[in-house]
């Protein structure tokens, strides 16, 4: 059995404030334009160190496009070296070729890259445009007027209504709901629907509800621009007096305003200065693996172009001094010593076979690859009416490579949807209602035995259990016009799903203020005094409410984790062990779950327990640790009620899309913000984790890198300990299949991907949907966002865009692998057939005296790669299809060729260079023994210059484009190349001496060197394919071996009982995969 070991993720790196603070004064834009907050720009140039509020995303504008696309085109080493040659050409001494021969593909290549990399662009240009053109209110003038997202300044004060994003960083000024309460919703920034609450100050609160108060207000002070999304430290400072401001009081942009009709607010940060782009990270030029193996093939050939041209030009020294000076008929007229004449053909042959360098359509071919991914009908979601879109035309062939995959879990893997699925009650488990007024028509739960047992009034357990779940808990509720529509605002979905679960039971939350709860008991309404509230926290794992019932009992209802819960329980608690067997089985079917206990509580005790309360609230040092203690107090000897079980929806498809992709030997790694439990609960849903392996935890972690660092020696660990830290964890975790990294940061996303990228030089692919993944999917080599929901931000930062997880697996198995396979081919059929052409001219110098004179005609030199052997190789790069996508995706192992860069690598390379030389003899050898000593049909000699150079440009151009027929594995599809020669051939004729072709010899001679040359390679057209793997029949499906508790997953954040205890909140299974491994991190 594998194990699985937990990664200790790396320590974030945090944007440190510059000195100062950061001084924002409301309503007066000229205060930001201060000589004191300027900063230099370039030389003596300043400007505000405020940013505006217009976002930039694309790469070039009007002026910086032609330059910036030609510096990125010319990193390509093939190009520069066009370049160069382009200049040798001119000079007259060393030009062999006209200047047109090499400028002419020169311009095309760079001309059709320029028009691609302006279509992506222009698309970045338009969703800039439609961010920054978006409208809210600001106040000017003493008035709010529309204005634009791209206007807005620092310090202006803007007005936004319910559904309207937030265009800037702001402090929450005032609202129209009571005490200046918000609620937003952060799907742009995380992918988390479940709404957060923020409050403005009490103070602005009461005097800055009317617009003229509005315009009167002035002064803010806070720290400077950072990434840290869950921290904000700030100074209110207005009429005298200094008011704090914290995380609170903060929203941020890309929020939606949610049950909140109007809102103002202070910007304090806009634009590049925000905290979601300061999260950005910065926008890296992507090349793929073959990119890069290209440039150092083309330095290759470019030694081995020296090599070869000093060769012929020693070889020319030599001829001149023994036959070319004595040759009376060769005198040019020119003074020149047989070395300055080496010298010369030594340049000479530099631009004569400049060919061996071969300049391609690559752009071409990614083009068309990405237009068929934008077209792609199984990848769209009909639901969001949203099509896959491939954002870069650049990076298609690298799909077909991936190795890692890093993932975030919310709204990528998950619909952050919980679902009411079970529940034990006094030992007695119920597995699967509309009969109150109050029922949610979308909850689904259909045991009718617990309806009976309800409504029946005979087990008080079970009444006892909903009533808890109906009062312990810090959900906010909104009631419609209509009295029967409750609006539900949970701190996170677990406990809105457990609230409507009691609601749709006839146990209905209906109000709550400072100190009561208000709620329907089977029709009866009951309102109770809450004594106390203790809040969750990650490091309890449990809340708890105390309350004072109508009859004057005062209980304590509590619900946990039940690895807290079973520790507290009184010794005479009943039912723990049928209990405990219900959470097994609830585990293994990767439910999340939770224990529900109470405990009556004498007046006596409360009180006593109450000055001890109040005491520790009050502390001013280490105060949540004191209120934890004083908690530890009241929450024992409790009785158990039951449980329940909560099902975290994921997405369809998503066990599916990792099984396939981990047969296809990817390692799937989800890097999330939420807690350990959480991650692995639905590491177990979606079947990146299985039953039977053997996970590692954080503490197996910290004790292997201790050990490490044991044996190490202490100056060995002294100069290098972050350095050899960073490669044990990079080490350790890849040699899981699976990894889970918990309580990451989005720096900390960017971290671990960059890691992998660094010492493993892997090939990394990142997918996400909210603005925290940003930064992540900018490091990794392929960026994939999820698209289809109301955040986009992912999406803008993103190479592909899709709406759902499952479409990933056809990205990679299918385009992916297509794209690398045709580029491959491509690629390798393109050397080929550039050194069948080139090296032609090097067996010629023998037979020249090395003189740089070229074997074919200028014309034929300049369409050769443009016209007469562009098409075949265009259409593999574009239509081959080794096996149907069908096929693609049912047998995973096709895509293991990709990763292992089998297809195109040096041995390729030289095999294509042997394969060309060898052509070339044929090519040149076969014509110039059939020219000796022959006389044509009609009398005249047919073996001039110009019909050797006809009949062996016909000759390659019949050889080089049946080599797509003899040597790929073509889909039935292309089999029309073979009506493609005729019009070829004709084309190769046009121009030509009109005798070259009425000679039958020559045809002959044609036919003879295209059929030698075929010869060697007539071979199995499905050697690709036998290089695959038989894939094995996968094994039946088997429950995991061993039991697992399902872990405590309730809150993804603290709730809301500093808000509620404020009193300012009153408001009116599927087929398991080959035993992967995983390796789970939390934060240290």
């Amino acid at each position: 059995m594998s194990e699985a070991e937990e990664a200790e993720e790396p320590p974030a790196v945090e944007v440190r404030p510059t000195e100062g603070p950061w001084k924002v004064k409301a309503n007066d834009r000229d205060f930001c334009n201060l000589p004191e907050f300027q900063k230099k720009v370039f030389l003596c140039f300043k400007k505000s160190k405020y940013a505006g509020n217009a976002i930039k995303t694309y790469k070039y504008n009007f002026f910086t496009f032609l330059p910036l696309n030609l510096f990125e085109q010319f990193k390509r080493a093939a190009n520069i070296y066009f370049l160069v040659l382009l200049i040798l050409q001119i000079i007259p001494q060393i030009s062999t070729l006209p200047w047109y021969t090499t400028l002419v593909p020169l311009v095309i290549v760079l001309a059709i890259t320029a028009i691609k990399d302006l279509v992506d662009d222009l698309a970045r240009h338009r969703m800039d445009k439609e961010v920054n053109n978006r409208k809210c209110d600001v106040l000017l003038d003493g008035r709010f007027k529309e204005s634009k997202w791209m206007d807005i300044h620092v310090g202006d004060v803007v007005r936004l209504k319910k559904n309207d994003f937030v265009p800037a960083d702001i402090v929450l000024l005032s609202s129209s709901n009571p005490n200046s309460l918000c609620y937003v919703e952060t799907a742009e920034l995380d992918g988390e629907t479940n709404l957060k609450f923020k409050m403005g100050l009490k103070v602005t609160d009461e005097h800055l509800q009317e617009e003229q108060q509005i315009a009167n207000f002035d002064g803010n002070q806070c720290e400077e621009p950072n990434n840290r999304l869950d921290k904000f430290t700030g100074v209110m400072k207005w009429n005298n007096e200094a008011f704090p401001l914290d995380l609170d009081n903060m929203l941020l942009r890309g929020c939606k305003i949610r049950n909140t009709e109007v809102l103002h607010g202070l910007v304090i940060f806009a634009g590049a200065d925000t905290k979601i782009m300061r999260n950005g990270g910065k926008t890296r030029f992507k090349r793929t693996k073959i990119d890069e193996l290209m440039n150092y093939m083309v330095y290759s050939i470019f030694v081995l172009l020296i090599l070869v041209s000093a060769g012929l030009a020693i070889g020319n020294t030599f001829w001149y001094d023994q036959i070319g000076s004595n040759a009376w008929y060769l005198y040019d007229g020119k003074q020149y010593n047989s070395s300055y004449r080496g010298f010369l053909s030594f340049w000479g042959y530099i631009i004569v076979l400049n060919t061996m360098v071969p300049i391609s359509f690559v752009e071409v071919i990614r083009l068309g690859q990405s237009k068929f991914i934008n077209w792609d009908l199984q990848m769209y979601y009909p639901e969001k009416d949203t099509a896959a879109k491939a954002r870069t035309t650049t990076l298609n062939e690298q799909l077909g490579q991936i190795e890692y995959i890093f993932s975030d879990k919310t709204g990528t893997l998950t619909q952050n949807i919980m679902a009411f699925k079970k529940c034990t009650i006094s030992g007695h488990t119920y597995v699967d209602l509309k009969w109150n007024k109050y029922a949610d028509g979308r909850f689904q739960f259909y045991d009718h035995s617990l309806i009976s047992c309800i409504q029946s009034k005979k087990n008080p357990d079970v009444h006892e259990f909903f009533k808890l779940l109906c009062l312990c808990h810090t959900v906010m509720v909104e009631q419609k016009e209509d009295i029967n529509e409750l609006v539900y605002q949970a701190a996170s979905p677990d406990e809105g799903a457990l609230v409507t679960a009691a609601r749709n039971f006839g146990f209905v939350f209906l109000s709550r203020t400072q100190d009561t709860i208000t709620v329907s008991e089977l029709g009866v309404e009951k309102t109770y005094q809450m004594l106390a509230l203790l809040d969750f926290n990650s490091d309890r794992k449990r809340m708890s409410v105390i309350l004072r019932f109508p009859d004057g009992k005062i209980r304590l209802y509590c619900k946990g984790a039940d690895t807290v819960v079973y520790e507290r329980l009184h010794p005479s608690s009943k039912h723990k062990e049928r209990t405990q067997s219900a959470l097994e089985a609830f585990a293994n079917e990767t439910l999340r779950t939770l224990c529900l206990c109470y405990k009556d509580i004498t007046e006596e005790e409360f009180d006593s327990w109450a000055r001890k309360h109040k005491a520790a609230s009050v502390s001013m040092s280490d105060r949540e640790a004191a209120l934890d203690e004083v908690y530890e107090l009241i929450e024992r000897n409790l009785q158990l009620i039951g449980a329940t079980a909560i099902e975290d929806k994921l997405q369809d498809g998503v066990p599916d899309t990792i099984a396939k992709l981990a047969k296809a030997n990817i390692k799937i790694w989800v890097l999330t913000g939420d807690k350990k439990e959480t991650a692995e609960n639905i590491g177990y849903s979606c079947q990146l984790l299985t039953g039977d392996m053997q996970i590692h935890y954080g503490e197996d972690v910290k004790a292997f890198f201790r050990g490490s660092r044991e044996q190490r020696s202490d100056n060995y660990w002294r100069l290098r300990e972050k350095e050899q830290r960073q490669i044990d964890f990079v080490d350790m975790a890849c040699e899981c299949s699976a990894v889970i990294c918990c309580r990451v940061t989005p720096k900390q996303k960017a971290n671990v991907v960059n890691l992998v990228k660094k010492y493993k030089k892997a090939v990394t692919l990142s997918i996400g949907d909210g603005a925290n993944d940003v930064n992540m999917i900018k490091t990794a080599d392929i960026g994939v966002g999820i698209s289809g929901q109301e955040g986009m931000q992912a999406v803008m930062s993103s190479d592909y865009a899709f709406a759902q997880f499952r479409y990933l697996q056809r990205l990679l198995l299918v385009h992916g692998r297509w794209s690398y396979i045709r580029m491959c081919k491509f690629l390798r059929y393109f050397f080929y057939k550039n050194f069948a052409f080139t090296l032609v001219h090097f067996w010629y110098s023998f037979f020249s005296g090395y003189s740089s004179q070229i074997a074919y005609e200028d014309w034929f030199i300049t369409l050769y790669n443009v016209c007469y052997s562009s098409l075949p190789v265009l259409l593999v790069g574009l239509l081959d299809q080794d096996v149907s996508d069908s096929l693609s995706i049912r047998f995973p192992k096709l895509y293991l060729p990709g990763p292992q860069g089998v297809m195109f690598n040096y041995k390729n390379f030289f095999i294509s260079l042997f394969h060309g030389i060898f052509t070339s003899l044929i090519i040149f050898f076969i014509p110039y023994g059939a020219f000796r000593q022959t006389m044509g049909q009609d009398g005249e000699a047919p073996s001039d210059y110009q019909s050797f150079a006809v009949v062996t440009a016909s000759s390659l151009t019949i050889i080089v484009n049946l080599q797509v027929l003899y040597t790929l594995p073509l889909s039935p599809n292309l089999k029309f190349y073979e009506h493609l020669f005729s019009p070829l051939f004709l084309i190769t004729a046009v121009g030509v001496a009109s005798n070259t072709f009425r000679q039958p010899y020559l045809w002959l001679t044609i036919i003879l060197t295209v059929g030698i040359s075929l010869l060697p390679i007539q071979r199995n057209r499905r050697k690709y394919e036998e290089q695959v793997e038989v894939v094995k029949k996968p094994e039946p499906f088997q429950r995991g071996r061993r039991s697992r508790r399902s872990a405590y997953a309730f809150s993804h954040s603290r709730g809301y009982a500093d808000l509620i205890a404020s009193g300012r909140s009153i408001r009116r299974k599927p087929t398991q995969r080959p035993i992967p491994e995983i390796n789970q991190a939390e934060n240290s």
